[in-house]
């Protein structure tokens, strides 16, 4: 995929059901991984002491050899940075117009000034995920963790 173009980002369950879809333009790209430009496309929704507005700007990074994706939630109004919400996933697939990605239910929400929450343990517990799967998604999330505490996410998207 080339920059500056469209693509259908695609969220499946654990199942490959798939439980959302949107449009996104591709910004970069490189070996591994894909930055996306996305808005949100859903009414207003209070979260964990932010809002996400319709129309909020998001960078999506995407990555085919981790097992998770970084977004940065830009607010509509003065396009300030509000948060970073991460997604525990098995790693992305990229096809031609497409990018789709299998959501394990754990997420991290991080605030500018550094302090975060992991939402949806419960949910990641009742999986019936494989050995080899809930492996790969507890070292993601570790991943993150650590990514977090070094204050490195916002690396994850220069262009």
């Amino acid at each position: 995929m080339s920059e500056n173009h469209l693509v259908t980002i695609i969220k499946l369950n654990p199942q490959r059901e798939e439980t959302w879809r949107y449009e996104g333009r591709v910004i970069t790209q490189d070996q591994h991984s894909m930055l996306i430009e996305a808005y949100f496309n859903r009414k207003d929704l209070p979260f964990h002491g932010i809002t996400l507005k319709e129309n909020d700007r998001f960078l999506e990074r995407y990555y085919d050899n981790r097992w998770f994706n970084i977004f940065q939630i830009h607010d509509r109004e003065d396009d300030k940075v509000k948060a970073w919400y991460c997604n525990i996933t098995q790693p992305a697939e990229f096809s031609p117009g497409k990018i789709a990605y299998v959501d394990l239910a754990l997420d991290v929400l991080v605030f500018p000034d550094g302090s975060h929450l992991v939402l949806d343990e419960d949910e990641f517990d009742q999986l019936s995920l494989d050995a080899d799967t809930h492996d790969q998604a507890l070292a993601g999330l570790d991943i993150l963790l650590d990514m977090v505490h070094n204050q490195q996410l916002a690396q994850a998207f220069k262009a």
